[in-house]
């Protein structure tokens, strides 16, 4: 994986424990380079709680490609519970992040990367957040980011002569989908964990993904004044 982009998670525990997690990412697609567990656990089946808007078919995809690329990671924390202090250490290419919080938050940030680069069709509209990625993001970040790349998406349909809407209509139905695959992914969780800790880092990746659409607009307004010079002429 050499020429890959790579993203390092490391977990350090108040007991000394650490837990590093190295994710590859193809340069190009930003698709997740994994090799899937030898023996996946059945919770990994796409039909066990499959998400009610999937457009998988089991026959092509016996597993649900989330669910398999997280499976390993799963299992380190399943006996974890989601209030427990970690120092969560995110090095990239670039730069090196680092924060004492729950271990929720820190697996949040991480799953922020393996969902949308797995394979998930309704996920893949994030892809371009992921090569961007900002570990432990506020709301605020989150909205601005967001916008951001819908925005640079209809910028890059108006360049390809595509019809093309500057508005935040398509960050809404990108988002309602999102909704419905955390919804209905952590019914997955719940089959792979004991503790709540990896259930509940899915919880605060769908309270990001429920409120980015409903603050959008009050946001942008809040920051408008940043916007000053561009908005004089």
């Amino acid at each position: 994986m050499k020429d890959a982009l790579k993203i390092t998670y490391t977990y350090v525990f108040q007991n000394g424990i650490a837990k590093t997690f190295d994710v590859f990412l193809d340069r190009k697609t930003l698709g997740l380079l994994t090799e899937p567990p030898v023996r996946p656990p059945s919770w990994t089946f796409l039909n066990q709680n499959q998400c009610a808007n999937c457009s998988l078919d089991a026959r092509d995809h016996p597993f649900c490609p989330v669910a398999l690329n997280f499976a390993e990671i799963a299992e380190h924390f399943t006996h974890a519970m989601s209030y427990e202090e970690v120092r969560v250490i995110v090095t990239t290419d670039e730069r090196v992040y680092s924060r004492d919080t729950a271990l929720q938050q820190g697996l949040t940030s991480l799953l922020g990367i393996i969902m949308p680069t797995s394979g998930c069709p309704i996920l893949e509209p994030l892809k371009p957040m992921v090569r961007f990625h900002l570990p432990f993001a506020t709301i605020t970040e989150t909205v601005f980011r967001m916008v951001s790349m819908c925005l640079v998406a209809q910028y890059l349909r108006h360049d390809e002569g595509m019809p093309f809407d500057f508005g935040l209509k398509k960050l809404a139905q990108v988002y309602a989908e999102v909704a419905i695959v955390n919804r209905d992914f952590v019914r997955r969780l719940r089959d792979a964990s004991m503790e709540d800790a990896n259930v509940n880092a899915l919880v605060g990746l769908d309270c990001f993904a429920t409120m980015v659409p409903l603050i959008a607009e009050d946001t942008l307004n809040e920051i408008r004044q940043y916007f000053s010079a561009f908005l004089e002429q």
